[in-house]
């Protein structure tokens, strides 16, 4: 068998096409990249892991307050839980792909995208295209504006109150801003907030709902997670795509989140570099490297590999998928339950407050009520940290790797356009949130996830089939990335014609 991989001592590798080849080094240990001596379980916890709580703050959001909870309180468990379950699954494994590619070659991948054929940035150009289609809508914003304003008053939004909420999500880009600012590392700080909020919300989700709701609602809850079904006749396809696309992350534009795996500098990340905080100058931030970095394939950088692909694997399935699961279930057994209780239906207008508001009506103390407040805001401001900042991280990294003329431009400090370009973005959200109501416009962000999920993981397959052959993608690769095409790819079609015609092509 003849290999087309560049000998050991090539100095680069040829990838794809319309970009320059990778650079050529030894895979460093993760002992070398975080400066520990060994790595074991303190280690692993406290230096290694990092990246899927920032993952888990975005996945316990939008998804799993709003969309999943409004969809399961209307139309009940069966059907909706099932779709939910295989949406987790297969986007830890859609994760797992994309992170071989950015492991590998140290580049994110919406550069790695734009070396499939035809080249000329194409790929780049699309992956950065959708996400701002999808995201730019502002609807986690709005959001979590309306959870502010009812914490702050008591009152559920209505009529003239829309206005101030939506100015609530403008001042929260604000707070998203001052955050950004510190920390050497922009994810180290995002990493660290998270590990805080992701447990305070799941930790306290869990005792609420074990003590508001009786083992019945926790049984119908798993037991809809797990029996295959149908959704209920009837089920409209921008609600249930909406659900698919945005249980756990957000299906097919996770590639986004893989770059803070570049950051945090895992495999052959930790040659690229890192988007510092503002305020981080002079502590040893060397400049971004724009074309990314792969390794030899020697026995040693072989066996570095498998030491890379455990962590990851640790980080998907030991808390991005676990963490999903919980952060899912809980929401829509309380849902469920007090939707059962009232005979009240979560609406798309009352969603972002339904759960305050049903304790309230129904003689919950002081106490659940202001719990139920606060956790819906921490839950949907911190998908609002994520997602602003992903935006703005995603335009950053596109362009200083695609460009010489705007490295050149910003002399090599993605800083330089970082801020100023956040700032920007965040003018244009506030005022297209004055447009529609908060969750519309999540459903149309969801569904433009799914989208996504019918391209990119036909461009990830070219990418993973052409790294060096320790980082290679086996068959069972393939067939997930088909997988999660198909899945996805189907409930986008649904409401893409749902959206142009009035009529799904499919009704459940």
């Amino acid at each position: 068998m003849t290999s087309t991989s560049p000998p050991v001592e090539a100095a680069e590798y040829p990838l794809g096409v319309g970009r320059p080849p990778l650079h050529v080094a030894d895979l460093p240990t993760p002992e070398e990249v975080f400066q520990v001596a060994k790595t074991g379980p303190k280690e692993t916890v406290t230096k290694i892991m990092g990246p899927a709580m920032i993952a888990l703050g975005l996945s316990i959001g939008s998804g799993e307050w709003l969309l999943g909870p409004q969809a399961i309180g209307s139309l009940g468990w069966t059907g909706v839980g099932f779709i939910i379950t295989i949406s987790i699954i297969l986007q830890a494994l859609y994760n797992m792909e994309i992170g071989r590619y950015v492991l590998a070659t140290g580049e994110v991948p919406s550069l790695g995208f734009g070396r499939v054929p035809p080249g000329a940035y194409v790929g780049t150009v699309l992956a950065v295209g959708l996400f701002y289609l999808a995201f730019i809508t502002g609807g986690w914003a709005a959001s979590a504006g309306a959870s502010f304003f009812t914490l702050v008053t008591g009152d559920i939004p209505t009529g003239n109150d829309l206005t101030t909420t939506r100015w609530i999500g403008v001042g929260l880009m604000g707070a998203v801003f001052a955050i950004t600012l510190f920390g050497k590392k922009i994810s180290r700080t995002l990493e660290l907030l998270f590990w805080v909020l992701v447990l305070f919300i799941l930790v306290t989700l869990f005792l609420a709902v074990l003590i508001l709701t009786p083992p019945s609602a926790w049984l119908d809850g798993l037991v809809g997670m797990l029996r295959p079904a149908l959704p209920p006749e009837g089920t409209e396809a921008t609600t249930i795509g909406a659900v698919a696309g945005f249980a756990a992350m957000a299906s097919g534009l996770n590639f986004v989140f893989m770059n803070y795996y570049r950051d945090k500098g895992y495999g052959m990340g930790s040659k690229t570099g890192y988007i510092p905080g503002l305020l981080a100058r002079g502590e040893g931030q060397t400049e971004i490297a724009p074309v990314g970095t792969t390794f030899p394939e020697t026995p040693e950088n072989a066996a570095r590999w498998r030491r890379w692909w455990f962590f990851l694997k640790l980080e998907m399935w030991a808390i991005f998928v676990p963490g999903a699961i919980i952060g899912m279930l809980m929401p829509g057994i309380l849902v469920s339950h007090l939707s059962a209780e009232s005979g009240v239906k979560p609406t798309v207008a009352s969603m972002p407050t339904f759960v305050a508001d049903q304790l309230r009506a129904t003689g919950e103390s002081s106490l659940f009520f202001g719990w139920a407040l606060f956790i819906g805001f921490v839950i949907l401001f911190k998908t609002q940290i994520v997602v602003f900042e992903m935006l703005t991280r995603n335009m950053v990294d596109a362009l200083y790797g695609s460009s010489a003329g705007f490295r050149r431009l910003i002399a090599g400090d993605p800083r330089r356009f970082y801020y100023p370009f956040m700032i920007v973005l965040g003018i244009t959200i506030s005022i297209i949130i004055f447009r529609a109501l908060p969750v519309a416009l999540v459903q149309w962000a969801a569904n433009m996830s799914n989208l996504a999920a019918m391209i990119f993981p036909f461009a990830l397959m070219y990418l993973i089939g052409k790294l060096p052959r320790p980082a290679r993608a086996s068959w069972w690769s393939y067939l997930v990335l088909v997988l999660v095409a198909l899945f996805f790819g189907f409930f986008f079609v649904n409401f893409a014609m749902d959206q142009l015609t009035g009529s799904p092509l499919v009704t459940f």
